[in-house]
């Protein structure tokens, strides 16, 4: 997995309809629950979490490294406790989520699938 391509697709994903708390100044803000199940169902490994303020925040772990695509959003990197969490337990925080999941899984898969192609046809030049 390249994580800096991964990051810069995350990127051009997020939006206000991933996220109520996003900004174009902190774009990974409030993105870490729909963006840590994405990340676990096109690269496998796990889904994590820690607390901040007593928040929930949401990560991967693949092939036993761990992933935060959302930790530009902090000035300081959490305490990562690694706590096992699940899709199911993301989806149910509350009714937005489903819907914003389902905005950031449908941009991630198209971008994703863009560069793939254009990664093959360079390699045909």
């Amino acid at each position: 997995m390249d994580k800096n391509l991964i990051e810069n697709l995350l990127v051009e994903c997020w939006s206000s309809e991933t996220s109520t708390l996003y900004s174009k100044n902190n774009p990974a803000r409030g993105q870490c629950d729909v963006t840590a199940i994405v990340i676990y169902e096109y690269f496998g490994g796990e889904i994590l979490k820690t607390f901040i303020n007593e928040q929930p925040h949401f990560y991967n772990r693949i092939n036993g490294d761990r992933y935060d695509f959302t930790a530009s959003q902090f000035q300081i990197l959490p305490d990562y406790l690694d706590l096992p969490s699940t899709r199911e337990e993301i989806l149910n925080i509350n009714f937005k989520l489903k819907q914003q999941y389902k905005i950031l899984r449908e941009r991630f898969e198209k971008l994703l699938l863009k560069k793939i192609v254009i990664k093959r046809l360079e390699t045909k030049i």
